[in-house]
């Protein structure tokens, strides 16, 4: 059975939908973009959304990518760093309810955690506190969790940490393992440029990107971003929003649409797309087949608030994914 394994931070997505943007430019967030705040932030954050009914899940990148894949019948594990609090317990319990097995540290500080501030337009703003997650460090990373897995994805977002980067897809690779990258947000990208850069070219077969990302990543924009995209790689991905996404392996290039959604909340459509794709590459299925479950999976988490879904949406993702796979 194809086995996935996941690495990334430990989150719980504090999900609150705002009224208007008022109060992102009151809590200078820039609206869409993913900002690392510290403790006292993060409590501001919390103060000027107390009034606001939340909703939690467990979240990070590559943790919602693997969600995505355990939902789908896949194997799966996830490694990362929690605190020993009620957050960590929430993302720790999140994860065995969904059959993914956890290999996750635990630390006496709390659990990091990311305001997910969801426009009237669904598009959302991440005030992110890492907290324990960014505790994970290349000495927590060993052999023996890559055993058993046939493939390694990481997040973007992990790059604050580049020894631990580095040395987790050295692992994955000396173990034979298939590795893929979600380049996560066009500010990380911009900031580490160069290390992601030589770290596509020399460990990763697999990157996901969006349209910004992608931009940061090659200061080129559509089907010449991807081709440089995938400089060095052996499969790239942009993922072009409302116009689907484009991927492209050797000299093959092959575009895929988006199926008809109500989208309320982009949380997690990355993700979840890149959870479809992988999914389709386990089944050894053509790269538009591969493209058109990740746009199935993309197409149905933004028409709910946050990245879970529920299992009467998995049941007509299921029966959209057979329909492909026949």
């Amino acid at each position: 059975m194809s086995s996935v394994l996941g690495l990334g931070n430990a989150l719980v997505d504090i999900l609150a939908k705002l009224d208007d943007d008022q109060l992102l430019a009151e809590l200078n967030l820039p609206k869409g973009s993913m900002q690392l705040v510290d403790e006292s932030a993060a409590n501001k954050v919390k103060a000027a959304t107390a009034h606001i009914k939340k909703q939690l899940a467990s979240g990070g990148s590559a943790a919602n990518t693997i969600h995505g894949l355990a939902s789908l019948g896949v194997k799966t594990g996830f490694i990362g760093k929690i605190g020993s609090d009620e957050l960590g317990q929430v993302f720790k319990k999140d994860m065995t309810d969904h059959n993914i097995t956890p290999h996750l540290l635990e630390s006496p500080t709390q659990s990091g955690h990311a305001n997910a501030l969801i426009s009237p337009d669904s598009e959302r703003t991440f005030a992110t506190f890492l907290g324990a997650a960014i505790e994970l460090s290349q000495d927590d990373i060993v052999d023996e969790l890559f055993q058993g897995y046939q493939y390694f994805h990481v997040e973007g977002y992990l790059v604050q940490n580049k020894a631990l980067i580095e040395k987790a897809y050295k692992m994955a690779k000396a173990n034979g393992l298939i590795t893929s990258l979600d380049l996560a947000s066009f500010n990380v990208v911009e900031d580490n440029l160069e290390f992601l850069t030589n770290l596509v070219h020399n460990y990763v077969d697999i990157v996901f990107a969006n349209e910004e990302e992608a931009k940061a990543y090659t200061g080129k924009e559509g089907e010449e971003a991807l081709h440089q995209l995938a400089q060095g790689t052996e499969v790239a991905i942009l993922k072009l929003g409302k116009e689907g996404s484009m991927i492209k392996r050797a000299s093959e290039l092959v575009r895929v649409g988006i199926i008809p959604a109500q989208s309320i909340d982009t949380t997690g459509a990355g993700d979840l797309y890149a959870a479809g794709f992988l999914f389709g590459l386990l089944q050894n299925l053509p790269l538009d087949k591969c493209g058109r479950i990740g746009s199935i999976l993309s197409g149905h988490v933004i028409e709910v608030v946050g990245p879970k879904m529920s299992k009467d949406k998995w049941a007509d993702i299921h029966g959209l994914i057979n329909e492909e796979l026949n």
